[in-house]
């Protein structure tokens, strides 16, 4: 998946599902991970991380 297909698909999530959705996106890579479906796994990841830079800066 290209990087701008990732953005989108990561900024529909969030507006969708809200910050739920990253931990979601983490459970399905960690899935894909116990299923040996490394591409699969490493987009997930991707859309994760996009999701948490959409979140931007957390506050301490």
């Amino acid at each position: 998946m290209l990087a701008v297909q990732i953005e989108e698909h990561a900024r529909k999530l969030m507006e969708v599902q809200g910050p739920k959705a990253i931990a979601e996106a983490a459970q399905k890579a960690r899935l894909f991970e116990e299923q040996g479906a490394a591409d699969e796994a490493a987009t997930w990841r991707r859309i994760e991380g996009a999701m948490r830079r959409l979140q931007g800066p957390r506050a301490k």
